[in-house]
């Protein structure tokens, strides 16, 4: 890892876990399409760096983090590794209907003594998991995302998706099925994309 990589305030066992993350997605890319192998040059910015920005909502005590189409654990799995320090009851649940890339995820889990699990079905198929968090990122529109993750919010809960440079049409176009209360803030590692926070979530 080179000294320009910005990291959040880790420590030094989740830093290390990160790196040795960051080597079994590479390996496991080789095989199966966990990145697209134009981002792997740009590994740890584009996709851990990325994920890392929502350690701010981790929550907290026996917190529960749902995050629906996990692909290669991004932002689940490195979130988990954050959480493993930082908020050790918390757990999460990864949804992924990718078979192979639900064996990835396991095997993380397993190697990095990580407080999650996966659910390998179609998001649509998923039972009800009340969670404090449902996270998504490069899945589908903002209206579809809402439409995934509310039967999984609990009181209070908040769903939050890392969107890329569509996203004011995503939030106009939402605003037009959904009344939701959201914040904003703009991603560190892409000045085009934002973090959408959104609570307060009803169809209309």
């Amino acid at each position: 890892m080179s000294a320009e990589h910005r990291l959040p305030n880790v420590s030094r066992e989740t830093l290390d876990a990160l790196e040795a993350f960051e080597a079994l997605v590479r390996h496991w890319t080789q095989r199966i399409n966990l990145v697209s192998k134009a981002s792997l040059e740009g590994l740890w910015t584009r996709h851990i760096l990325d994920s890392l920005q929502l350690i701010p909502f981790l929550p907290e005590g026996e917190g529960h983090w749902l995050d629906l189409g996990s692909g290669g654990g991004f932002p689940g799995i490195v979130l988990s590794i954050a959480a493993k320090t930082m908020q050790p009851e918390m757990a999460m649940t990864l949804v992924e209907s990718d078979t192979r890339k639900s064996v990835f995820l396991r095997t993380a889990i397993r190697e990095f003594g990580l407080n999650a699990k996966v659910r390998s079905c179609r998001i649509e198929t998923l039972p009800q998991i009340p969670s404090d968090i449902v996270s998504a990122r490069a899945l589908a529109s903002l209206s579809t995302l809402l439409g995934y993750a509310q039967p999984h919010l609990g009181p209070g809960g908040k769903a939050v998706f890392l969107k890329g440079t569509t996203w004011k049409k995503e939030l106009a176009d939402a605003q037009r099925e959904w009344s939701f209360s959201h914040e904003i803030t703009t991603s560190e590692t892409d000045p085009s994309a934002v973090i959408l926070s959104i609570g307060n979530l009803v169809h209309v």
